[in-house]
């Protein structure tokens, strides 16, 4: 998934955090868009015809469904071409060190999911024809969520899985009451915006500060507008999602990030945030259970 990952088991069998990697491994052999042989890339090569997948990817693509219909849109599995042509075709070391001779062709809007199928009883993903999907932030989170749950089914008593910076705690913490989860300033690396003191739930950051490079039409990132079809710019620079879920935290953080306050309006998203703006204004939801440092 082109990203670190971290493992933390409390208590429960000796070999459980070996088993944890190994099963990252696993989901990253199943969803890398990468991989020529994964079954995401299988998905995409044979778009308009349904592909018989697992049960981890067929949660996968279905989780991805429902992010887009619930952030109307700002959540897009659907814009991996707009982030090829945008340079980031290969793996992003390798992509950022050949983008400046890249020049981005003209921006196209996601389709969008509305014509994906996900046939549980058959095990099947079909992509229509002119769709392609990128599992991007969702299947990190996923991937948290998923092996954390796996860790305590195994008799860890906690767990702390994180995947690129998506976090998903569990259980008893390795030390102290709560799990606790540093939330870093992606304008200042090294500097902290807040602690949060988490029982049983997750982080995710969504930024443009980062995952950036140049092109011969200037500056580009990862996150990409979908109905643009180019790197979004908005006021926010950086969104942080506390909530339940891990998949869920990557599909807030990028929807507001995408789609400004409005996309967070009341509590349709049951998240809580942490933003920063362009001018470098940091916004903290009260409800975040704060823990000093």
């Amino acid at each position: 998934m082109g990203s670190d990952a971290q493992v933390v088991v409390v208590g429960g069998p000796s070999q459980l955090a070996d088993d944890a990697a190994a099963r990252l491994a696993d989901l990253e052999r199943r969803w890398s868009r990468f991989l020529l042989d994964s079954e995401i890339s299988e998905c995409n090569a044979l778009a308009g015809r349904p592909v018989a997948v697992s049960a981890d990817t067929l949660r996968l693509v279905t989780n991805a469904i429902v992010g887009w219909k619930l952030t109307g849109g700002c959540f897009d599995p659907t814009v991996l071409p707009a982030v090829c042509d945008a340079g980031y075709d290969r793996d992003f070391v390798e992509a950022a060190r050949r983008a400046s001779m890249h020049t981005p062709p003209r921006a196209r809007r996601a389709p969008g999911c509305a014509g994906i199928v996900c046939d549980e009883h058959a095990g099947t993903v079909m992509l229509p024809a002119h769709v392609q999907f990128d599992p991007g932030g969702v299947g990190k989170g996923l991937a948290a969520d998923i092996v954390t749950a796996e860790l305590l089914a195994a008799g860890a008593a906690g767990a702390l899985v994180s995947v690129g910076g998506d976090v998903r705690v569990r259980g008893e913490p390795s030390e102290g009451t709560t799990w606790t989860v540093a939330v870093d300033d992606s304008a200042h690396p090294g500097v902290e915006l807040v602690r949060v003191g988490l029982h049983d739930g997750a982080v995710a950051t969504s930024s443009r500060l980062q995952r950036r490079w140049q092109t011969r039409t200037g500056a580009a990132h990862h996150l990409i507008d979908p109905v643009q079809g180019i790197p979004a710019l908005t006021p926010l620079v950086a969104v942080t999602a506390v909530t339940r879920d891990a998949w869920w935290a990557e599909v807030v953080a990028k929807a507001v990030l995408i789609g400004g306050w409005s996309v967070a309006t009341g509590d349709a998203l049951s998240a809580r945030l942490v933003t920063v703006a362009e001018d470098g204004t940091v916004e903290c939801d009260e409800r975040i259970e704060a823990v000093a440092a």
